[in-house]
């Protein structure tokens, strides 16, 4: 089978070739065989007739891969046209049929393969015992063309079918390496999405309360130059954190043995909320910060989100509405943790000429985004009696949230 299997594999290459040396081979096999011939039997008086079915025959085996059916048919007919003929019936002269049926049964389904070898078997063994040679046995005469013509079907069997393997063993391969690199390319996309959130929520941030902490020392420096004075100490802060934090969303890209990679700080999070109001409050905006409940342990992703969610709602206060009084409350309740961001500013009148899809909307997006990829959920509007209101409702755990905060 392994060496059938090779010389499949090479007569591939060049088919045309291929067949060709095969029919030649097979006319030589059909001629030597209309020879021989049985003690008592009787010789045909003229060897032409066997010559010719022998080649009408070989030269169909030229178009057996285009046209396997109808190459069996020929082959079949010229192996009973030499019986007929009285020649003695040998897997030599059968020869012939053999290949067509190897070449069926690789090349077509099953089920044509054993209609066509059964008609074709059927047809050789009847003509066979109608023109019996005296002497020869009946039984010989049945297992020995049913043996000649069912082994190439077995063997194109094989071959089909182990073909068939290969190319769904390839086929599949194919299919995990397109898998993978979609799975890598969205995994990309996400990455990238994720980095762009966090390098617009540190420039955001700070570039906003840098701007406004230089607005308020240039405004004090003529009248009270020691307020100035300290409101551009905390501007030095203001812009260090900064560079920080870029420092940290920037090492993200790094790769994995950068010896700076471990000096990087850890995310943000909730505990470091009360400095962050510290430096809004430098910037000239009235933060307020209420608990409600115990609080309890977030993971580290829901914990940066709720983090940069507070810090985009009061950049965006501090933009939009600067010197307005803002609250920011925590409420823990069950499995999850409800923040409102409140102000009573012109931050709704602001927002509103802003769409959420324009370029300067994707602060509402990202935060929304941000609630939706944990599991939680976010709302932002005008609030009834002036200012605006952002409310997000975030699980303990990512993807643990069943009911969302009715906000």
């Amino acid at each position: 089978m392994a060496l059938t299997w090779k010389l499949e594999r090479h007569t591939d290459r060049h088919p045309h070739i291929a067949d060709a040396m095969i029919a030649l081979a097979l006319f030589g096999c059909a001629v030597f065989g209309s020879k021989i011939s049985t003690a008592g039997t009787p010789y045909p008086r003229h060897e032409w007739p066997a010559q010719l079915v022998a080649g009408i025959a070989c030269l169909a085996i030229l178009a057996c891969r285009r046209a396997p059916r109808t190459v069996t048919v020929v082959t079949a007919s010229c192996a009973i046209a030499t019986t007929v003929l009285g020649y003695l019936l040998t897997p030599l002269t059968l020869a012939p049929a053999m290949v067509a049926l190897y070449w069926l049964a690789a090349l077509t389904e099953q089920r044509t393969a054993r209609l066509y070898g059964g008609v074709t078997t059927v047809a050789v063994i009847v003509s066979g015992l109608l023109y019996l040679p005296p002497g020869t046995s009946p039984a010989l005469e049945i297992t020995g063309p049913f043996l000649w013509l069912m082994l190439p079907l077995v063997i194109g069997s094989r071959v089909r079918l182990r073909r068939a393997y290969v190319e769904s063993v390839q086929a599949r391969a194919e299919h995990a390496e397109h898998t993978r690199e979609e799975e890598a390319r969205l995994r990309v996309a996400e990455e990238r999405m994720r980095i762009a959130r966090e390098l617009h929520d540190v420039v955001a941030h700070h570039m906003a309360v840098a701007n406004a902490q230089a607005g308020t020392a240039a405004h004090l420096a003529p009248t009270q130059p020691e307020q100035a004075q300290r409101i551009l100490s905390d501007l030095t802060r203001t812009t260090s954190s900064a560079l920080y934090e870029l420092t940290a969303v920037v090492g993200l890209l790094r790769q994995a043995d950068d010896a700076d990679a471990d000096m990087l700080e850890p995310a943000p999070g909730l505990d470091q909320l009360p400095t962050m109001i510290a430096t809004y409050r430098g910037a000239g905006l009235d933060v307020t910060l209420t608990t409600e409940g115990t609080p309890k342990p977030l993971s580290p992703g829901v914990d940066l989100t709720a983090y940069r969610i507070i810090q985009e709602a009061l950049t965006n206060i501090t933009k939009h509405a600067p010197g307005t009084t803002a609250r920011v409350a925590l409420a823990h309740t069950g499995n999850r943790i409800v923040i409102t961001i409140t102000d009573n500013g012109a931050t709704a009148a602001a927002l509103a000429h802003k769409p959420e899809t324009g370029p300067n909307g994707y602060g509402i997006i990202g935060m929304r985004e941000r609630a939706h990829a944990v599991g939680g959920d976010l709302r932002a509007g005008p609030r009834p009696g002036g200012g605006f209101r952002v409310t997000t409702a975030l699980p303990l755990q990512p993807h643990t949230l069943n009911e969302q905060a009715p906000c």
